[in-house]
């Protein structure tokens, strides 16, 4: 079944939800309903939390406010340094094999070659304007949250992705955005004790664009999990 099957049916299972999500680098012009963006986030509250801290917290833009940020983010300087840094696993040769491999994908898809800064460059900043999509979650929490509260955003955040899915809507988790954290909590009056984790870009997905249908690759079952007892 097609990912246009899937959505046509709105019977998606959490299987089709898991299966057809994946980060969309190319959004069409249309708006989403701030009916459908509510009720996607009403029930996500029910993602899971260690003591039942519920630390996530975020800023929904669409419109004018949405495009206010985007002009600003366009015109300013990355963090230095940033807040927290999400690249580091990238220094054992394992991770930053998966990094190589994804990266050289999404490029040759777009016929970027290696050889074209500009062209990557560009496609880099597009994440400032979330590739064109049309709403954009922030989500940020306190600074006293520790690591166990961070896998508990993580899940909030991966049940809104299949509750859009469900909706026929995409996204793309934008880590990104924590490299401008700091323009952002000023331009959203949000002050130094909070964290800003990520953007989580929402929309109707470009089919035809092919940024959003090279292969990706995850690796074996049996490459990271152990099994015992069975």
């Amino acid at each position: 079944m097609s990912v246009a099957e899937v959505i046509a049916t709105h019977s998606t299972s959490v299987a089709d939800a898991v299966a057809t999500r994946r980060s969309i680098r190319a959004f069409l012009p249309r708006p989403v309903p701030f009916e459908t963006v509510r009720r996607v986030l009403d029930r996500a509250r029910w993602a899971p939390s260690g003591c039942n801290f519920q630390p996530w917290e975020a800023v929904v833009l669409t419109g004018a406010p949405l495009k206010a940020l985007q002009d600003k983010l366009l015109v300013s300087a990355p963090d230095n340094p940033q807040e927290y840094d999400f690249s580091a696993p990238g220094q054992v040769e394992k991770y930053q094999a998966r990094l190589r491999a994804v990266g050289a994908a999404m490029y040759q898809a777009q016929g970027i070659v290696r050889q074209d800064a500009d062209a990557r460059a560009k496609f880099v900043r597009d994440n400032c304007t979330s590739f064109g999509a049309p709403v954009l979650l922030l989500c940020h929490f306190p600074k006293l949250m520790k690591e166990a509260q961070w896998s508990d955003v993580g899940m909030w955040l991966q049940t809104i992705m299949l509750l859009l899915r469900e909706e026929g809507l995409d996204s793309c988790p934008q880590e990104y955005m924590g490299v401008y954290g700091r323009t952002i909590k000023a331009h959203l009056g949000l002050g130094d004790d909070i964290l800003l984790f990520c953007g989580l870009a929402i929309g109707w997905r470009d089919e035809t664009a092919a940024v959003n249908t090279f292969t990706r690759e995850r690796v074996a079952v049996e490459d990271h999990i152990t099994f015992q007892g069975f």
